[in-house]
């Protein structure tokens, strides 16, 4: 279906410039963006989504590297020299958006914006990032499925594979569409966040059984142990929100 990539997408004085970097800039870029023009409709100033982004990009990429680090231990623990080499791939979403959430809220607190607003606000932004970013999988052949003969595989290291990256790309394009939908019809705070947990766990969870390269604890794929606790805990908490909104609303009816 698509054809066996290079990973590397131009040279500057002798620095290799490579796609997987790029899609993540990208795919940051057009997040920032998107939260950019859709921040006075959430009352949260423009400016401030741009002090926001820069601090959840920065602790996010932290995150995503020590999150990847720690649960390769067995690897990263005989190569200490590899640990900062963000250039050679390895970074995991999960730890990405725990850590780029925690710190963006802590500084968000500290501003005086509300946070709730804030998860809102980015999150359609995460899912397009995500998007556009997982395409930095496909250029460095990894993060893919076992063998298939779909006419969709991909070929890495000459066997035909699930196109996993693809799978979950097109997923977040989809829910980046609903959430902005949903946007326009948010009943409380926190409502359009909650969405995003719940929808992109569920689809972690299926896509990440096809996965080869999955990080573990123990015998068991830490993205599906994950995916399965946020989608109760989010679920239980849109349930009680809805259900403090709704009797509210009723009060005032």
């Amino acid at each position: 279906m698509l054809p066996v990539p290079d990973p590397i997408a131009f040279t500057v004085f002798g620095l290799e410039v490579r796609w997987y970097g790029i899609c993540i800039a990208i795919g940051m870029l057009v997040a920032l963006l998107t939260a950019y023009k859709r921040a006075p409709r959430f009352e949260i100033p423009q400016s401030k989504v741009i002090d926001w982004a820069i601090v959840a990009i920065i602790f996010g990429i932290i995150g995503a590297r020590v999150y990847y680090v720690v649960f390769s231990w067995d690897y990263y623990g005989q190569h200490l020299d590899q640990i900062l080499n963000f250039r050679g791939g390895g970074l995991a979403i999960h730890g990405g958006i725990i850590f780029g959430i925690l710190f963006a809220a802590i500084f968000g607190k500290i501003w005086g914006l509300c946070i709730r607003d804030g998860l809102d606000l980015f999150a359609p932004s995460i899912a397009i990032a995500q998007a556009i970013g997982r395409w930095g999988n496909y250029f460095n052949s990894e993060a893919h499925g076992g063998p298939t003969d779909l006419p969709w595989a991909i070929e890495v290291d000459g066997v035909m594979v699930h196109p996993t990256f693809l799978y979950e790309s097109i997923w977040c394009v989809i829910l980046f569409v609903f959430l902005l939908f949903m946007s326009n019809r948010r009943i409380f705070r926190g409502q359009i966040f909650l969405l995003y947990g719940i929808l992109y766990s569920v689809e972690r969870f299926f896509v990440e059984g096809l996965r080869t390269d999955s990080l573990m604890i123990g015998s068991l794929r830490q993205a599906q142990v994950l995916s399965l606790v946020v989608i109760v805990v989010f679920l239980i908490l849109y349930i009680y929100s809805y259900l403090r909104w709704k009797k509210r609303a009723g009060m005032y009816y």
